[in-house]
């Protein structure tokens, strides 16, 4: 039961904020700024701080140390328009939002580009896995919002890329082992160094949690390796292969309002089950996912002088067998495709760039020229999820198709620096064609295909009002298609939906950027978003959602972001956020003013740490509130509320001869509140709500040694 109402769960975490500003020190004489060295959205390496855009980057520390590193969202909690929320259901991945983009997913990663090492993480058609990201060896993750995330094509309302390590020095081995609340426990090994000049990084890692929802129970396990090449004094070939494998996934589902407040972890009974009557959906049906992805790619980079020629290529392979909960009843009809979905998907791709820097007009211009290609072809089949009686295994055929994706993008990116000015011009154009071969007559041909095109301009301003602040400000017209799996399903339940239209946005955002002294960096954004025929959910129940085209939204919003160190080892951070994201338009029985489902109203991070002078042991406290969100477009059902909540950490460090160990420990959530960690967006049963843990612990070691 939720004991108190939300804005007093809001109070220690703005407590802990606020402490943290209120504890920063400012020195009076303003000093050069050690500048942050990013790559997305200039394609190129440039100081964040010079670049007219909203960009943050999370360092290798906040990644790797005090984490189990099992989840993006551990390491973008404190980037300011993001959202990543754990939905204690490892069968469904992260949901993830930028600015309000990619809140409606109902599984998998949507509205949002994802990349690793320069390799789409995301499908030509804009559905994305974050739980193909490998954290365990991760350098940085840099987060772009805003207009220049066009620049990245179909689906870019944010870009998320990380960058892996790159081996230097002698080798080194580790391993780590965590334990958590749950029965979560996570075991690593991973291995880097230098061989007659090729670098190399091996990692593999196996994850299982009990999990904390009835029914939530996963294993995970990822391998990576990552080869580094000199081809010449200014070349390079960089070889990556990764591989991702989870069986028998449970999925634990959403549930109503009413189940929440009677138990969070319950799951939701299945008052149709007469033999039965207290086992839930999720038992019933055994509903589960297993996953098996694989994928290689190689880069080769070689640099004329200033100017370079870059060329990427990848390919892999994603299957997924999928038990989902539908009723009998609701399976009866001919043209219905089952409970059961089981598709193997083929994916590659190809990025050309060329890089020209030369001189102009007393400054320096820089201009990428590039084309990017993309295709996937997958074998779907589905099936009745029952036998006779029983459920929660294959039955009758009832879907056989296949699906193919192709997008080719050209592009163009071309910034001027000089003086006090950093002007930036963009465009990329993007043409994605989706065919469907229907192999599975006795319901009626759906074959078909739908063609979407769209073009991304994007401009941007920097002007460097002193050497320690910079205001910019952009625009840009963004394009986002439907993606294959909300082109599954028409409002019927019956075939393809080709009538869905892509939609449209234009993107506005102004900005400063300000370093208060050499410890202290500010970074302030207002930001507008209109957005035509915007993808909402139609229909949703069961893991089964189809979508509609709405008319014209709006998204206005401010981020800021507030790092500094003061004292003797104190650091702090604040992460403020707010959206006001409505429908400006009316559709359906929807009236115009209705806030967009899934987006929170503001987010709030705070975080206040110690380091000892020899850096062998640290200490914080972070802090997170958020608003409440609504999930359904009607704002009718029950919003999940806001909520706050509290984590403490500490780490120890330690050094042997060539040895190197590390210990942390966190506990998260101390207060122990209840609260909705995020909802399914639209569900048509009303079981909107997946509930996030209580107070719960996680302790993790690790031992590295170091060859000489």
């Amino acid at each position: 039961m939720l004991t108190c109402p939300a804005r007093l769960k809001l109070v220690p975490a703005l407590l802990a904020s606020l402490t943290a500003s209120a504890f920063a020190q400012v020195p009076s004489q303003p000093q050069t700024p050690t500048q942050v060295v990013v790559v997305t959205g200039s394609r190129a390496e440039q100081a964040s701080f010079d670049l007219p855009a909203a960009i943050d980057v999370v360092d290798a520390g906040r990644i790797r140390d005090n984490q189990p590193r099992v989840n993006l969202s551990e390491a973008l909690v404190a980037i300011p328009g993001v959202v990543v929320q754990n939905r204690q259901n490892y069968a469904q991945d992260l949901q993830i939002s930028s600015r309000g983009f990619g809140a409606r997913s109902a599984f998998g990663v949507r509205g949002v580009r994802l990349i690793t090492d320069g390799i789409p993480a995301t499908m030509p058609d804009g559905q994305g896995q974050a739980a193909t990201f490998n954290l365990d060896m991760a350098e940085r993750i840099e987060v772009l919002r805003g207009p220049f995330s066009a620049l990245y094509g179909n689906h870019s309302g944010g870009v998320v890329q990380l960058f892996t390590r790159d081996a230097k020095g002698p080798p080194e081995i580790e391993f780590s082992a965590v334990a958590g609340s749950d029965g979560m426990r996570k075991f690593d090994l991973n291995a880097a160094g230098q061989a007659s000049g090729i670098g190399y990084v091996l990692d593999a890692s196996r994850f299982e949690t009990d999990g904390y929802r009835a029914h939530s129970a996963a294993k995970r396990e990822q391998g990576y390796a990552k080869l580094t090449v000199p081809i010449s004094r200014d070349g390079k070939l960089t070889v990556i292969a990764n591989s991702l494998h989870q069986r028998d996934t449970q999925d634990p589902l959403g549930i109503t309002w009413a189940t929440f407040q009677r138990d969070p972890r319950a799951g939701e009974i299945d008052t149709s089950d007469t033999q039965s009557p207290q086992r839930t959906f999720a038992d019933r049906y055994d509903t589960r996912k297993s996953i098996d992805h694989q994928q290689a790619g190689l880069q080769w980079q070689q640099n004329f002088g200033a100017n370079r020629l870059q060329l990427t290529v990848y390919g892999g392979n994603r299957q997924v067998i999928q038990y989902q909960s539908f009723s009998r009843a609701f399976q009866a009809p001919a043209t219905h495709s089952g409970g059961v979905v089981d598709f193997d998907r083929d994916f590659h791709g190809v990025d050309l760039n060329w890089r020209d820097v030369r001189g102009l007009a007393g400054g320096t211009l820089r201009t990428t020229l590039g084309l990017e290609y993309a295709g996937s072809k997958d074998s779907r089949q589905g099936y009745e999820n029952y036998v006779g009686e029983q459920f929660g295994v294959r039955g009758r055929l009832r879907r056989d198709e296949q699906n193919d994706l192709s997008s080719l993008d050209p592009y163009v990116q071309t910034e001027w620096e000089g003086g006090q000015w950093v002007l930036t011009a963009g465009l990329r154009r993007t043409s994605l064609d989706v065919d469907v071969t229907d192999d599975f007559l006795g319901n009626g041909n759906d074959s078909g295909g739908v063609d979407y095109s769209g073009t991304a301009p994007v401009l941007g301003a920097l002007y460097k009002l002193t050497p320690n602040l910079n205001v910019y400000a952009s625009a840009a017209r963004g394009f986002e298609t439907p993606t294959l799996n909300e082109l599954f399903y028409s409002g019927s339940g019956n075939g393809f939906n080709f009538k869905l239209r892509p939609s449209r946005s234009t993107n506005l955002e102004a900005g400063l950027k300000t370093m208060l002294g050499a410890d202290t960096r500010l970074d302030l954004t207002l930001f507008q978003v209109r957005t035509d025929g915007e993808l909402t959910v139609d229909a949703s129940s069961g893991g089964r959602t189809s979508y509609r085209n709405a008319g014209e939204t709006l998204r206005r919003g401010m981020e800021l972001s507030f790092d500094t160190r003061f004292g003797p080892g104190l650091n702090a951070r604040v992460a403020a956020s707010a959206l006001r994201a409505v429908y400006e338009d009316g559709f359906g029985n929807i009236p115009a003013g209705n806030r967009l489902p899934g987006v929170p109203r503001a987010s709030l991070y705070g975080e206040l740490g110690w380091t000892a002078a020899d850096g062998k042991l640290n200490a914080a406290l972070e802090s997170l509130a958020t608003g409440k969100v609504n999930p359904d477009d009607a704002n009718a059902a029950t919003p999940a509320p806001g909520y706050g909540i509290v984590n403490a950490r500490v780490q120890a460090r330690q050094e042997v001869g060539e040895w190197r160990f590390k210990q942390f420990a966190r506990l998260n959530n101390l207060f122990d509140r209840d609260y909705v960690g995020s909802v399914i967006v639209g569900d048509s049963n009303r079981r909107f709500y997946e509930p996030a843990p209580g107070r719960n612990w996680v302790l993790g070691v690790s031992a590295q040694y170091q060859f000489r």
